[in-house]
């Protein structure tokens, strides 16, 4: 489901969704990995959201929204589109977690699902459903899902792996009806919202 960078906007466009492996280098993905245990090891992270009960995660952290704007030049030529940053979240799912179908609120137009990585190594498939109908992407580390949060409907099913550490990283199509959504309400990136519990999907 991976396309070459000059189909891939005709394929977003088609199907609301695409897989781009490799958005990150395997030593970037390896880092994220260890920064987020460093932080559940130091009892620093808090509730995955209440979409996903029982898992952690953290909302607008520094190194998530730094890579937020690292990727976004890649972002935007895999969807042919100018964005905005919004917002990061990285979630730690364990054992048994899941994620019902949902769609995501309009500070999520354009939203990556990024897997930085898990144990053991089997993949966990992120289900899309878009125009063209529904997909099942099963994500290595570095990998990562782009969709249209707004308008296609995704999930999880239980979880049956030890952990698995996935990166959210949100956009608005610059030109489009959520632009002013940028920051997520923040005055700049790397900074808290006022309001918790509006996290990632």
């Amino acid at each position: 489901m991976d396309h070459d960078d000059d189909l891939a906007p005709e394929a977003f466009r088609r199907q609301g969704y695409i897989v781009t492996a490799h958005l990150i280098d395997p030593a970037l993905a390896d880092f994220f990995w260890s920064y987020v245990h460093t932080r559940f090891a130091s009892r620093m992270l808090g509730s995955g959201g209440p979409l996903a009960p029982g898992s952690l995660g953290g909302y607008g952290d520094p190194a998530f929204d730094g890579l937020l704007e690292f990727v976004r030049p890649r972002i935007e030529e895999r969807c042919g589109l100018s964005l905005l940053p919004t917002y990061s979240f990285y979630r730690l799912y364990r054992h048994g977690n899941a994620l019902p179908p949902h769609r995501d609120r309009p500070a999520c137009e354009i939203s990556v699902s990024l897997n930085i990585g898990q144990m053991p190594g089997a993949p966990w498939p992120i289900h899309v459903e878009g125009p063209a109908g529904a997909y099942a992407a099963s994500l290595g580390p570095g990998d990562a899902l782009i969709y249209r949060g707004v308008d296609c409907r995704h999930w999880r099913d239980a979880y049956g792996g030890d952990r698995l550490v996935q990166a959210f990283l949100h956009y608005v199509d610059q030109h489009g009806p959520h632009a002013d959504q940028k920051f997520d309400g923040r005055r700049t990136l790397m900074r808290p919202r006022a309001q918790a519990g509006r996290e990632a999907e």
